[in-house]
């Protein structure tokens, strides 16, 4: 930019400063437009608002391929075929990772809005990208606080609507699931234990206190 005269230097200032982009692309932008600083603000905001667009479209497109023909909704089957393109089974940990991220309410569906959101947020726009995500989603497991996070997003997504406990065949479904990832030795028996013991709903209080009791016996 020291190469610039006084007038060009001005200009690349007042560029950054309306749009906020580097001074790299302030520079590169002007010189295509010739140094007019108004057209180089329209070819900027131009190629933005092209960029948001397809990006826009792309999501489109992936909530479009997997969601049900007449409801704008994505459910079992759109997740199934999603599980088949991302090479990943259904019953794999990483698909609740998936819902946690994109903050979905109920399991085995997601709305336009949770899915979209979801892959914004994880700024997924093609197959390839999604794919590879996976082990990246995979990884969340391994923080201790995320766990926590998503075992307690878990309880709220597996219930079943209007309920205010968790199923008792889905919670130790769902227990096995996440606590083969601590690698609790006690797994088994808790599932037997409550099974054959409480043989009713899973409170959220019964929910919660597990793992924070898991973690004192590792402690141990």
């Amino acid at each position: 930019m020291n190469k610039l005269g006084f007038a060009r230097k001005e200009k690349v200032q007042q560029f950054m400063s309306v749009t906020g982009a580097s001074e790299k692309v302030a520079i590169q932008t002007l010189k295509t437009n010739d140094w007019h600083l108004e057209g180089a603000l329209e070819a900027f905001y131009s190629q933005d608002h092209i960029k948001a667009a397809t990006e826009k479209n792309r999501w489109e497109g992936l909530f479009k391929k997997y969601k049900e023909p007449n409801v704008d909704m994505i459910m079992a089957d759109g997740i199934s075929n999603l599980c088949n393109d991302l090479q990943v089974d259904p019953g794999d940990i990483v698909m609740l990772v998936l819902s946690w991220k994109m903050k979905a309410e109920n399991m085995c569906e997601f709305s336009k809005q949770e899915f979209i959101g979801g892959v914004q947020s994880l700024e997924i726009d093609s197959l390839e990208k999604f794919k590879k995500k996976i082990p990246v989603l995979r990884s969340q497991l391994k923080d201790e606080d995320t766990f926590r996070d998503i075992y307690n997003f878990t309880f709220e997504w597996a219930k079943e609507k209007g309920q205010k406990s968790l199923a008792l065949e889905t919670g130790i479904a769902l227990w096995q699931l996440l606590f083969a990832e601590l690698e609790w030795p006690l797994i088994d028996q808790w599932c037997q234990f409550i099974q054959e013991r409480h043989n009713k709903p899973i409170s959220r209080d019964v929910w919660c206190q597990l793992l924070e009791f898991a973690k004192i016996i590792f402690q141990k």
